[in-house]
Order: structure tokens, then C-alpha cells, then sequence
């Protein structure tokens, strides 16, 4: 059960670090913080629609692995002996 404990917390920190790199990524969509740091400026820079989609995609894949972990670390923590 430990070596199950310990694979759910390292996949829970590397898919945390992972996901905050990913959201980074994402283009501005207007207004906020984007816009404040020039974000809105570079409005060609951004890439293809095609880009962005697969990057929606990946973010949300990488999102539902984080949360597994948590489900699956908070499944351990109540049920372990």
C-alpha cells in the first residue's frame, strides 16, 4: 500500500508542476493579467487554432490524471488501517 501511497504523490507533484506549465501556455483571452503584461499585443504570435485545441486537450487530460491522484490519495487516507 506505501508503494501505492508514494507512486499517487509523485504522479500527484509532477502532474501539479506539469499542469501549471500547460496553463501557462495558453493564450490570453482578453482583459486581465494577459493584457497587463502584453499579452494582447502579440495578437499573431499566438499559433493555429489547431495548436490551441490540442493544448485544451492535453491540459485536460493532465487535469483529470491530477485529480485521479488526489481522489486516489484521499481513497487511501480514509480507508487505511
Amino acid at each position: 500500500m506505501d508503494a501505492v501511497r508514494i507512486g499517487l504523490q509523485v504522479l500527484l507533484v509532477i502532474g501539479g508542476l506539469f499542469l501549471t506549465l500547460l496553463v501557462l501556455l495558453h493564450k490570453g483571452k482578453g482583459g486581465g493579467l494577459s493584457d497587463m503584461f502584453g499579452g494582447g499585443m502579440s495578437t499573431s504570435l499566438g499559433g493555429s487554432s489547431v495548436a490551441e485545441r490540442n493544448l485544451d486537450r492535453i491540459t485536460i487530460a493532465i487535469a483529470v490524471v491530477w485529480f485521479t491522484c488526489v481522489v486516489g490519495l484521499g481513497v487511501l487516507d480514509r480507508f487505511a488501517s
